[in-house]
């Protein structure tokens, strides 16, 4: 057995002994210095040596698993891939996580991990894929997390509070998900910088603030949504220069005005979600989408509307007033055509 093998006996015989529990029984046969034996572990051949073996990567989804990440685990210094999602972990993410220099993918999602967000994550600098969803972490984004090279970014579903940092637009990601977390604060108004983004989803955050109108650059982003939270305003037209976007959900805001004619036009738009907010007027051009839902706001003619009642102050005021922002802890003021509001007419 080679040193390195030797390394990851001991690191996989440390784990097992942090395992209370293992119900699908995936660490019976750990037993033996044959690790590439191991149920989840596997082996390939070093980089640099091709007739030396080496754990490469382990695989315990959908496990059941209860215990910790002990520290000998940073003696995998090979691993590309570690993938533990859905099972019952808890504790810390170990400190000498850093010493895995070529870890490529690193999935903790789904289990019981809590504290202040795992920054050992940071020092992982051959890191592509970080998933920590469905956890308990508490506090802050680091901002060094949006400066990393990383192409996929999923934290949602935990407990991590704002506002998000100012260079969060730096991030290359493909793909990032943030819902259902405690952000606030105001959508960033760097988001428009992310040139290489094909997916976000901020949903449930309580940012507050309006979209920004840098949005128009995202060129390349398929999937956007950022329903339930508390965004005011009108959609800026700028968006309507999102090429590429397929899915578009900004349901139940504090959104108002009416509906930019480009956007309903865009041709790859298959989905558009708008419903509960307090939109005024829409094109023609949206009841031609595959998937549109409307419900719940001032839509002259529509189905499913609010109320005469609750609908006259967008009419009369414009959205500002009607939502009754605080400009001044806006990050960006959001732009109001008061004239075009008082022109409008009211609903039936």
């Amino acid at each position: 057995m080679t040193w390195l093998l030797r390394n990851a006996y001991t690191a996989l015989q440390a784990w097992k002994r942090a395992i209370s529990s293992d119900p699908l029984n995936l660490t019976a046969n750990w037993l033996g210095s044959n690790v590439c034996s191991y149920s989840g572990v596997y082996c390939a051949p070093a980089p640099d040596d091709r007739a030396l073996k080496i754990v490469a990567g382990i695989d315990l989804n959908h496990g059941d698993i209860a215990g910790n990440l002990p520290e000998e685990l940073g003696l995998l210094t090979d691993l590309a891939v570690f993938h533990i999602n859905t099972n019952s972990f808890c504790g810390a993410v170990p400190d000498k996580f850093r010493d895995l220099k070529i870890l490529f993918e690193l999935d903790l999602s789904n289990n019981r991990f809590a504290g202040a967000f795992p920054l050992v994550v940071l020092d992982l600098p051959s890191l592509k894929f970080l998933d920590l969803r469905f956890n308990e972490f508490k506090g802050t984004v680091p901002r060094e997390l949006f400066d990393k090279d990383l192409d996929a970014i999923f934290i949602n579903h935990n407990m991590l509070t704002g506002p998000l940092p100012g260079n969060f637009g730096n991030s290359p990601v493909s793909a990032m998900v943030l819902a259902d977390n405690k952000f606030g604060g105001c959508v960033p108004s760097s988001l428009g910088n992310m040139a290489g983004l094909e997916e976000i989803i901020l949903s449930n955050n309580g940012f507050r603030s309006c979209l920004p109108a840098g949005i128009g650059r995202l060129k390349n982003t398929t999937v956007f949504d950022v329903s339930f939270n508390e965004i005011t305003g009108p959609l800026p037209e700028e968006i309507g220069e999102m090429v590429s976007l397929e899915q578009l959900n900004v349901a139940h805001n504090k959104l108002s005005g009416g509906i930019p004619a480009t956007l309903c036009r865009l041709p790859k738009l298959k989905k558009f979600i708008f419903s509960d907010n307090a939109f005024t007027g829409e094109v023609p051009d949206c009841l031609k989408i595959g998937e549109m839902e409307d419900g719940g706001n001032c839509l002259p003619e529509r189905p499913g509307q609010r109320s005469r009642d609750q609908c006259k102050p967008f009419f009369l005021s414009g959205p500002a007033t009607a939502a009754h922002l605080d400009v001044g802890k806006l990050g960006t003021l959001c732009f109001i055509n008061v004239k075009q509001y008082m022109q409008r007419q009211l609903p039936n």
